[in-house]
């Protein structure tokens, strides 16, 4: 039998692989990638030559047995993700799931990961945090917020960038003025960016700053953070 290997990539920076990571993916029979063109980048640079395949959100459902058949045939198998660690917000839980339905072997490296630099890097207490990763885009969204707003933990969240200043707006109107926020942006990337503040500073600020790219992780600080 063989065994599955979740593989953290770099979120930016590509040193930020481990060299144990490197290796597995070296060692391995196959690597299945969210994005093969953007692993195949990965993979030239450390001159892995392992053969990949895709696996992504919109095929899934449809491929987790074929590869639950090739770890049961004895294939040792990684996934990655086009950055960070897979399953969390990325496909990958259906196959770990799949994996151990089967009682194949997981394996799952330590490794990179936007939480973590975001809630450190941002300031906030960090010693109990909550993550809620997208939150839903229309039905439901306004229900969660009013959830969160009952949180007393550090909160997590992830944002893309045109959704930005729709998410610091809704932050402003449900934890009040006071509330202390932080933008994380293209975390381990040459134009990184940190930026705390209120969520109306942090409305002005990137209004002001025009067209925002990258991948975002928004923090709201404790309660009693000020």
């Amino acid at each position: 039998m063989g065994e599955l290997f979740i593989v953290p990539t770099p979120i930016g920076n590509l040193e930020d692989i481990t060299l144990r990571g490197i290796r597995i993916l070296k060692e391995v029979d196959l690597v299945l990638a969210e994005d093969t063109r953007t692993s195949r980048k990965l993979l030239q640079h450390y001159e892995i030559e392992t053969p990949l395949q895709s696996f992504h959100i919109h095929n899934e459902h449809k491929v987790v047995e074929r590869y639950v058949d090739d770890l049961l045939a004895g294939r040792n198998i990684a996934l990655v993700s086009d950055a960070g660690t897979p399953a969390i917000s990325d496909p990958g839980f259906l196959l770990i799931r799949s994996a151990y339905a089967k009682n194949v072997k997981v394996t799952c490296l330590p490794g990179a990961s936007a939480i973590i630099p975001a809630v450190v890097g941002s300031g906030f207490p960090c010693d109990r945090f909550v993550f809620e990763g997208f939150l839903p885009h229309k039905k439901g969204r306004q229900s969660k917020w009013l959830v969160l707003t009952e949180e007393e933990r550090t909160i997590v969240l992830y944002e893309s960038p045109h959704r930005l200043l729709k998410c610091l707006r809704e932050i402003d109107a449900h934890f009040g003025e006071q509330r202390l926020v932080c933008v994380a942006r293209e975390i381990s990337k040459f134009h990184e960016e940190f930026k705390r503040g209120t969520a109306k500073f942090l409305v002005d600020y990137f209004e002001n700053k025009g067209t925002v790219k990258g991948e975002i992780v928004i923090v709201i600080a404790q309660k009693e953070e000020r």
